[in-house]
């Protein structure tokens, strides 16, 4: 019968030829991800949301909010107003639309007014975690669009309860010409820095070494 290992080394000291036993490895090679496979997902993520918002807005901003001025005798959508509006517009557009029109304008907040914000918001914090290395600045960058899609669902908010509300006072108009005016503003921030995150993303190039350009006699 075999000795174990114990056994040899009692039997024969230093000199025992004791078997060397091996574990398996318990990582599997091939399911490991490279950084350059990583980062090729990350990528194919955020053109899918950059598609995503670009279509959004268009659909929200381009399409569906200039078909429902047929609903209010050729008025704007609040939505649309980048520089606000006061209590003289809000009571034309009140008289102008009636319940079956505000109705629309609220399925429209509830659907795309809702998805362009999230989907636009997590597709620039993935822009931005993506390019921006360095933490605080990371973090700072981030408040932005996260602010900007708070904004606009406040604001879709604030705008449906002021067009259905039996009567409007000038703290509701107040309170959802800024709110629009704020989304506004802070979409066109969030676009900048975006276009800033991809800048700081891009590596420079590495210069040629000087010596690498001379031959050896």
């Amino acid at each position: 019968m075999a000795k174990t290992p114990a056994q040899r080394i009692k039997k024969h000291g230093a000199n025992a030829a004791v078997p060397q036993h091996r574990l398996p490895s318990v990582i599997n090679p091939s399911t490991s991800r490279s950084p350059q496979k990583a980062q090729s997902n990350s990528n194919l993520i955020l053109i899918a949301g950059v598609v995503a918002s670009l279509f959004l807005f268009w659909y929200l901003h381009l399409l569906t909010l200039n078909q429902l001025t047929q609903l209010s005798g050729g008025l704007p959508m609040p939505d649309s107003q980048f520089g606000g509006f006061d209590q003289g517009f809000v009571d034309q557009l009140r008289s102008a639309m009636d319940a079956d029109a505000r109705g629309q304008l609220n399925y429209v907040h509830k659907t795309a007014g809702t998805l362009f914000p999230l989907i636009f918001g997590f597709t620039w914090l993935l822009l931005i975690g993506t390019n921006v290395a360095r933490k605080s600045l990371r973090w700072a960058l981030w408040a932005v669009p996260v602010l900007f899609a708070a904004v606009r669902l406040w604001s879709n908010s604030a705008i449906d309860t002021m067009l259905s509300a039996d009567a409007v006072d000038a703290g509701q108009v107040a309170l959802a010409s800024a709110l629009t005016v704020a989304g506004w503003v802070l979409l066109v921030v969030s676009l900048l820095i975006g276009g800033a995150a991809v800048f700081l993303g891009r590596k420079p190039a590495r210069p040629a070494s000087p010596a690498a350009g001379h031959v050896q006699s």
